[in-house]
């Protein structure tokens, strides 16, 4: 026997000499880790990193004892698990001397330390005197462990969650076994071999780990596969048009269309709110049948998402999408519909989520470039509409039309669950299910935009790369699975948010995107009673704010309706927006100040 042989038969040696009680706490303490670990992955980001890294140690430790006494004899094997025991505590040591710096790497780290474990075991299969279904046993729970491990990476926002469980589940096992290797008798000479139940239901076990894995790993792919790529037509020509609201291109359009009408897709010339100039996408609808001269609805979707791909004219439901599910009342009435899909949705971002006078732009912008699409035939008379987020840039349109377009003839605004008090919006997004995401679409953009706004300021750091890889889907995506899954699980952590986003400069920043009182035209606000995202107790104190500064609002809210039913087709909004914008479009005049009617 070499010298390696001789220590790891040392150790084996000192390891059965230590005291039964001793290896209990041992395995106590992995047992109680691993339990903390596997049923608080996001009670608390910061005790996470700390629960991880005593269970680097501990896991650490219980892999050296554990395999001292099985691999007694066996050098080679030995020598490769007690050096991965001892990265296990070199990392857990680490992880606990640095928890803020290393919590954005502790998920690389166990799930490095799950690969390499991984291919141990899997080794084991080449080992001399092991049984069929031992080889078998190590081989697949060595394949899963990879299988996870990669998984794992494959997902940088979710990995906390997957290593708690994942990592979780080795703790509880390890201690287990250790717990029982302690307790058992120990074995005479004229003591049988295990069963052939005993010895197969652990490679039993190990079959199901692995088509787990595989079911895991073909459920991921399918996720991934669910974004659509940014083709050609969003990309700008090296020379555009001079100034805002110009056609630089269009082609027809199909996807979602009712039968009885045309659309169009266009990429036009708009500005941004610091003056800058950019490019925007949108679809342009109207009637199949008729004399043309449409009157426009100019409509502004509720969120979709915040990076490129999230274009409502890319996805699937280009209109359900952003919550327009009246387009066929629209062509109905005899009326065309533009819809703008924002700046940085489709074209080069970044995406103004939440952002005034960017949004208002690219509407107002929209309905110009619509009028040079010389095959839809649009009208001068217009109405906007927009819903959530669409419903604050409907607001914001209304409120800058006259001096970024006095050419656009705006008749009336129809904000409908906007999201106009964005401090007390922002402020609640942390008490909804699923608020997270919103959070995330909101902190990339604002810190995209405005300097003075930072991750490192507002977002804790081990919620960092979550956020920032939330804020990277779509909501219609399949991929979004991944997000409601941070969202569940960072909906109870009270530490997403370093500094409270109300405050400071971010606060700041949120004000000033409120839409300010110079809408000049009829103004219908519509809330749901029962909305969940947008409450109405902050809308009803934006729409006091607003006509205390002289603006004309018609508020409505309908009872039991929340966010999105609100806008369903079978809502009793629906016929009232018809009969509403039909008075815009007929020039009626609307009733002055402020009126509040409950449906």
């Amino acid at each position: 026997m070499n010298e390696t042989g001789r220590g790891i038969s040392r150790l084996a040696r000192l390891w059965e000499r230590t005291p039964r009680w001793t290896r209990l706490v041992i395995a106590t303490v992995a047992l109680v880790v691993g339990i903390a670990v596997l049923l608080r992955p996001t009670a608390s980001l910061g005790l996470l990193a700390l629960l991880i890294g005593a269970g680097l140690v501990v896991q650490g430790v219980v892999e050296l004892a554990d395999s001292a006494g099985r691999h007694a004899g066996e050098s080679r094997f030995a020598l490769l698990t007690t050096a991965v025991s001892a990265l296990w505590v070199a990392a857990g040591v680490f992880v606990l001397v640095f928890p803020g710096l290393t919590v954005g790497l502790i998920a690389v780290i166990v799930e490095v330390g799950l690969v390499v474990s991984g291919v141990l075991s899997a080794a084991r299969v080449f080992r001399r005197r092991r049984t069929v279904d031992a080889r078998i046993a190590d081989g697949a729970f060595g394949v899963a462990s990879v299988v996870f491990g990669v998984l794992a990476l494959a997902w940088p926002d979710v990995t906390l969650l997957v290593v708690s469980v994942v990592f979780g589940a080795r703790l509880i096992i390890g201690a287990l076994s250790v717990a029982w290797r302690t307790l058992r008798p120990r074995p005479t000479t004229n003591a049988t071999q295990p069963g052939p139940f005993r010895r197969w239901a652990r490679t039993g076990v190990a079959i199901l780990t692995v088509a787990a894995s595989v079911a895991l790993g073909l459920a991921s792919g399918a996720l991934h596969g669910g974004t659509v790529p940014v083709d050609d037509f969003y990309a700008s020509p090296r020379t555009v048009p001079d100034g805002p609201g110009h056609l630089i291109r269009s082609e027809p359009f199909t996807r979602g269309v009712p039968a009885d009408a045309r659309a169009w897709r266009i990429l036009y010339t708009t500005t941004r709110g610091d003056g800058s100039p950019a490019t925007a996408s949108g679809l342009v609808v109207v009637p199949r049948s008729g004399s043309g001269s449409w009157p426009l609805i100019a409509w502004d979707h509720g969120t979709t998402g915040y990076a490129r791909t999230c274009a409502p004219s890319l996805l699937d439901q280009p209109f359900e999408s952003g919550a327009l599910f009246v387009l066929p009342d629209v062509i109905e009435q005899g009326w065309a519909l533009v819809a703008t899909d924002y700046i940085g949705l489709g074209t080069p971002g970044p995406h103004p989520y939440l952002i005034g006078k960017d949004s208002a732009y690219a509407s107002l912008d929209a309905v110009r470039a619509s009028r040079e699409l010389r095959q839809a035939d649009v009208g001068t008379k217009t109405v906007a509409w927009g819903h959530s987020q669409g419903g604050g840039a409907a607001l914001w349109t209304g409120a800058v039309a006259e001096r970024y377009a006095p050419d656009v003839s705006l008749s009336g605004v129809a904000a409908l669950a906007p999201a106009a008090n964005l401090p007390s919006l922002v402020e609640h997004l942390p008490d909804v299910t699923g608020g997270s995401i919103f959070a995330s679409f909101a902190v990339a953009a604002y810190t995209a935009d405005y300097p003075d706004v930072t991750y490192r300021r507002y977002v804790h750091p081990g919620a960092e790369p979550i956020v920032r890889a939330m804020a990277g889907r779509c909501l219609s995506n399949t991929d979004a699975l991944v997000s409601v899954l941070d969202a569940v699980g960072l909906g109870a952590d009270p530490r997403i948010f370093a500094q409270d986003p109300t405050t400071g400069p971010f606060g700041a920043r949120l004000e000033e995107n409120v839409p300010p009182a110079t809408v000049t035209v009829p103004t219908l606000v519509a809330q749901g009673a029962a909305d969940t995202l947008v409450v109405p107790s902050a809308q009803a104190a934006y729409v006091r704010q607003a006509c205390a500064a002289g603006e004309s609002i018609d508020y409505r809210t309908f009872e039991g309706l929340d966010h999105v039913p609100l806008v369903e087709a079978d809502s009793p909004l629906v016929p009232q927006l018809v009969r509403w914008t039909t008075d815009r479009f007929d020039a009626k005049p609307a009733a002055p100040g402020c009126t509040t009617r409950t449906f």
